[in-house]
């Protein structure tokens, strides 16, 4: 029962019908027992301030951000958690008393979703496709536990050295390097992880991927694609059909979600008995969706 004090939050995104957040925050809140309520709110480019400010003036507790406002959110919040302004993406807002704190719960969340899958970090070589601030978070992850090398590979090649200078300049050390995403066959010869964080491949073009050639995928053992819906992407089909081991992005959004959760709810820790039936429940919804 939702009453007139209860928290509220949501997600903004352009599109956003595809969210599984509201129906994860609001599982939570009812297993947590917390008077909370989460609603999806679409918004398009031109009005991320006023999304912003009217969420403020709604007296809204916090705001989830994603695809494609995590950087354009950034000039509005009043103030940064140092990790979000470090890895130069937000995608989570909590409520002050003069306007938004800006958070990123996506290196969290991808960190522990990486680990859950068996992906070692340290002294390995990475592929990450894209360069917008999923890619921002994921660049972070990988410098943050002593990745080997990371290539990144985005469509537009000057985003894409952008945020190799930005890494490198971060942890002291050249082991970042940028190529334009159709150049992918200059690659060494060698084993790689790779991270796909654009948006390719999302619902409702589930059918993309952001490379087509099986030629791309031989050399990549092990791969997260970080976009959830639908489940099973063509990106990791064809890692799978070269050989590979591929993981989709629930567990990455599960993690993000609980510990945004956490910042709007303090002194709340979800347990991992909470976790574990949110999983099975947007699972169980995925397969739904997968059969419409």
């Amino acid at each position: 029962m939702i009453s007139a004090k209860a928290k509220v939050c949501g997600v903004m995104a352009y599109p956003v019908e595809h969210s599984l957040s509201p129906l994860m925050h609001n599982f939570f809140a009812g297993e947590m027992g917390i008077d909370f309520v989460y609603v999806p709110f679409k918004v398009q480019t031109e009005c991320v301030e006023d999304a912003v400010k009217g969420a403020f003036a709604l007296n809204l507790a916090g705001m989830n951000v994603t695809v494609p406002h995590k950087q354009r959110v950034i000039p509005w919040v009043k103030e940064m958690d140092p990790a979000a302004k470090a890895i130069g993406a937000v995608n989570t807002l909590v409520r002050t008393e003069d306007g938004f704190k800006g958070y990123n719960t996506d290196a969290g969340g991808l960190s522990r979703a990486m680990g859950e899958f068996g992906m070692t970090i340290e002294g390995k070589d990475w592929i990450l496709i894209g360069a917008g601030g999923a890619a921002k978070a994921a660049a972070y992850v990988l410098g943050s536990r002593d990745a080997n090398t990371v290539v990144i590979l985005n469509r537009d090649e000057y985003k894409a050295r952008e945020l190799a200078d930005e890494t490198n300049r971060r942890f002291g050390r050249e082991f970042v390097t940028a190529a334009a995403l159709n150049d992918w066959r200059k690659l060494p010869d060698r084993e790689w992880q790779a991270i796909q964080t654009t948006s390719v491949g999302m619902y409702p073009h589930g059918g993309q991927a952001p490379v087509e050639d099986p030629a791309f995928y031989r050399n990549i053992s092990r791969a997260m694609d970080v976009i959830y819906t639908p489940a099973r992407t063509r990106f990791a089909l064809l890692v799978e059909e070269a050989g590979g081991q591929a993981a989709g992005g629930l567990d990455m959004l599960i993690y993000q979600g609980a510990e945004a959760f956490q910042l709007w709810n303090p002194g709340t820790v979800i347990p991992e008995e909470v976790i574990k039936k949110a999983r099975i429940l947007m699972r169980e919804t995925l397969e739904r969706q997968k059969g419409t």
